[in-house]
């Protein structure tokens, strides 16, 4: 093995080390961070001029007639829709969304979509561009109900070349889920999810960290809390850093509203 193989290696199991070392004090928390079974999101992302944005509110509205009728028969756990508050030239201004327990789920109620024909609808038909992704989650949890007028946070980072294979979970185990759980049990959380695509279009090295306020006092109680935590825990940061890159990451901010079962 090579001096340079050798030395990443060693510091992956530093980094190891001191996550776990950081949660100790939080052991009883850390010992509910299990892996849960798949969670499937399907998401999908549109571009569309300001002038049709009152229509896709409207549009939301005809989707959730489709959406309400797969959750109560279970196909679906969770929906919803989401408009940009920090628009870039290149980015979406409006997604929707919703969430399975089964790619079968997420699926079928896509083809639902195709076949009543939503998807060539004039505002979709208007998008000048769009784009949608399936992701898939093990570290996530919700408040069952609906929520409107909420603020979600989507933190998209890249984990660096010599990382664990196993390094999104254990960044979810000791560092992220547990954090998130206590600001869900205080209700400054209304729903968090770590997500990985389970259909790779991007670098497969990418992980996401949703969560949802609902207020936006929320969000600077999210930010508090986990600036508390590294200073508490000085070695959490070098060791997030050890694993995850920084050129990657990227931040987006929305206006949210949805259901979960």
């Amino acid at each position: 093995m090579s001096s340079g193989k050798l030395c990443r290696v060693f510091a992956a199991f530093f980094a190891i080390a001191m996550l776990a070392v950081c949660a100790a004090p939080a052991s009883a928390q850390k010992s509910d961070m299990k892996e849960k079974p798949a969670l499937y999101t399907y998401v999908a992302n549109w571009t569309l001029p300001r002038a049709q944005w009152a229509d896709m509110a409207k549009s939301n509205a005809d989707d959730a007639k489709v959406l309400d009728k797969a959750l109560s028969n279970g196909t679906i756990v969770g929906y919803g829709s989401d408009e940009n508050l920090v628009h870039s030239p290149d980015g979406a201004t409006h997604d929707g969304w919703w969430s399975a327990t089964s790619m079968a789920g997420v699926l079928n109620v896509l083809n639902q979509f195709y076949q009543s024909g939503t998807v060539t609808s004039s505002v979709l038909s208007s998008a000048t561009k769009h784009w949608d992704g399936i992701y898939v989650s093990h570290h996530y949890n919700w408040h069952s109900g609906a929520y409107k007028g909420a603020y979600s946070r989507v933190e998209a980072y890249k984990l660096k070349a010599d990382a664990p294979d196993d390094a999104v979970e254990i960044l979810s185990k000791n560092l992220i889920a547990p954090l998130l759980e206590k600001l869900l049990a205080d209700g400054t959380v209304l729903e968090y999810e770590i997500d990985t695509e389970a259909v790779h279009t991007e670098d497969p090295g990418m992980f996401w960290i949703v969560f949802v306020t609902p207020t936006a006092e929320g969000q600077d109680k999210v930010l508090a809390a986990i600036r508390e935590t590294t200073k508490s825990n000085p070695l959490l940061g070098p060791a997030f850093d050890s694993m995850v890159g920084s050129s990657a990451h990227r931040d987006y901010l929305n206006l949210s509203e949805g259901t979960y079962k």
